[in-house]
C-alpha cells in the first residue's frame, strides 16, 4: 500500500521520523540546493566571460579575488569584531605564491593558490589565540599593527624584493601553459571556480552549529560560555578561516597582476577590504562578491572621469550605503532577522 508520503514523492518526513532525522533531511536538501546554485552561477559566469571584453573579465577576476579577502572579514564580523589588518594575510598569500614561482620554479596555478592559503594560515596560527581574547578597538588595532609589521618587512627584506617588489611570470594549469590570447580567460575561470567553491563552503560554515555559535558570541558571550561553548575557540577558528581566505585571495591577485609589492599589506589596502565587508553586510555571502564588484566598478570609472577625486566618490558612495542600507547590500534579499 502506498503511503501519502511515498505518493508525494518523499516531500514530507516519514511517520515516526525523529527530529534529528527531519533536521538531517532539511540540511541535505539545503546543501543540494546550494551546490546546484553554485554550479549554475559558475556556468553562467564562465559563459559570460567567454564573450565579455578582456577589461571586464579582468575587472571581475580582481573583484572576485579581493572579495575572498573581505569574506574573511565578514566571518569575523559575525562574531562582533572587525580586523583592520587583513592586508597581512593578503600579502603573505601573494608573497608565498610569488616566491614559489620565482625561487623554486613551481608554476602550477592551483598549487600556488593553495600554497598562498596555507602560508597565510600558518603565519596567522601563532597570533590567533592571542587575538581571540580581544574585542572592539583593541582587536582592530592589533591586527592593524601586524599588517604594518608585514609592510615593514616587505620594504626592508631583499628576498621579498624590497620596496619595488618583484614580478611573477605566467602560471601553468596542471602542466598546460595557456596561449597569450586566452591566459586572461583561464585565470578568470580559475578565480571564479575558487571563489564559488569558497563561497559555498562559507555558507555551509555560517549555517553550521559553530557558525551559529559565532552569531551568539556577538550578542552575548557570557551566555555562550554558560551553555558550554568556547568563545575563544570560536574566535580562534574564525581568525584562521579569515587568514586562509585572505591568503587565497592574495595569491589569485598576484597571478592576475603578475606583480607583488609591500603595498599589499599597507593599511589603506586593509581599509578597502573593510569597505567591501561593510558594504556587503554580514548576512549574505553573495553580497560580498557583489559589493567587491561594485567597488571595482566605482573605482575604475571614478579614477577615469575624476582622477583627482575618486576617493571622494568612494566616500560619498559608502555614506549613501550606510544611510540607506545600514545592514549592507545583503539586506536587499535577506529577510529581517535572517542569518
Amino acid at each position: 500500500m502506498t503511503t501519502p508520503e511515498a505518493a508525494s514523492g518523499g516531500r514530507f518526513p516519514l511517520k515516526g521520523a525523529t527530529p534529528a532525522d527531519r533536521q538531517s533531511r532539511i540540511r541535505g536538501v539545503r546543501l543540494g540546493a546550494l551546490v546546484l546554485n553554485g554550479l549554475g552561477a559558475f556556468a553562467l559566469l564562465a559563459a559570460m566571460g567567454f564573450f565579455a571584453p578582456k577589461w571586464l573579465t579582468y575587472l571581475i577576476t580582481m573583484s572576485a579575488a579581493n572579495a575572498l579577502v573581505s569574506l574573511g572579514i565578514v566571518c569575523l564580523m559575525r562574531g562582533g569584531v572587525v580586523p583592520f589588518g587583513q592586508g597581512m594575510v593578503f600579502a603573505i598569500g601573494g608573497y608565498a605564491a610569488a616566491l614559489l614561482y620565482n625561487k623554486l620554479g613551481f608554476t602550477d596555478a592551483v598549487g600556488l593558490v593553495l600554497a598562498g592559503g596555507v602560508a597565510a594560515t600558518l603565519v596567522a596560527l601563532p597570533f590567533a589565540p592571542l587575538l581571540a581574547r580581544y574585542r572592539g578597538i583593541f582587536f582592530a588595532m592589533l591586527t592593524l599593527a601586524l599588517s604594518m609589521v608585514t609592510y615593514g618587512l616587505g620594504m626592508k627584506l631583499e628576498v621579498l624584493g624590497g620596496s619595488d617588489g618583484f614580478n611573477v611570470g605566467r602560471a601553468t594549469l596542471f602542466g598546460w601553459r595557456p596561449p597569450d590570447a586566452h591566459v586572461g580567460y583561464v585565470l578568470y575561470l580559475l578565480t571564479v571556480a575558487v571563489a564559488t567553491a569558497m563561497a559555498m563552503l562559507a555558507r555551509v560554515y555560517f549555517d553550521s552549529t559553530r557558525g551559529l555559535v559565532t552569531l551568539a558570541t556577538r550578542d552575548n558571550e557570557l551566555r555562550v560560555e554558560y551553555l558550554g561553548g568556547s568563545v575563544r575557540q570560536a574566535m580562534t577558528i574564525n581568525f584562521l578561516i579569515a587568514a586562509s581566505c585572505g591568503g587565497v585571495g592574495g595569491a589569485l591577485v598576484v597571478l592576475s597582476l603578475g606583480h607583488i609589492e609591500p603595498q599589499f599589506s599597507y593599511w589603506t589596502t586593509s581599509g578597502e577590504f573593510v569597505f567591501v565587508a561593510i558594504l556587503a553586510g554580514w548576512q549574505s555571502v553573495a553580497a560580498v562578491f557583489v559589493a567587491s564588484t561594485v567597488l571595482e566598478v566605482v573605482r575604475s570609472f571614478s579614477s577615469r572621469y575624476f582622477p583627482d577625486t575618486w576617493q571622494l566618490a568612494l566616500g560619498l558612495f559608502l555614506l549613501f550605503v550606510i544611510r540607506f542600507l545600514p545592514r549592507g547590500l545583503g539586506s536587499l534579499w535577506i529577510r529581517k532577522g535572517g542569518k
